[in-house]
């Protein structure tokens, strides 16, 4: 079997649509490992949607452009990546 670097690295190699179907597959898998039923997802991310709406309807929070959001999730996951690593 192969190692968790060595997949690591196999899968990267492959093209963007496979990764994309092999992304989509593991975020399948780990939603189901969470026993959510879709409808129940839907309706928490309906909430969740909602919540966050009124918040910044009423000024509690500040809208961040696509790409500041990105880079700050990148750079967020990339020390996460780092800390794991170690």
């Amino acid at each position: 079997m192969a190692t968790r670097d060595e997949l690591a690295e196999q899968v990267l190699a492959l093209s963007q649509d496979d990764r994309a179907f092999l992304a989509d597959l593991l975020d399948q898998s780990l939603a189901e490992e969470n026993e959510l039923p879709p409808a129940e997802l839907a309706a928490a991310w309906t909430v969740e949607i909602d919540r966050r709406i009124a918040s910044h309807e009423a000024g509690k929070s500040e809208a961040v452009d696509a790409e500041t959001a990105m880079k700050e999730m990148r750079e967020k996951l990339a020390e996460h990546r780092q800390r794991i690593s170690q």
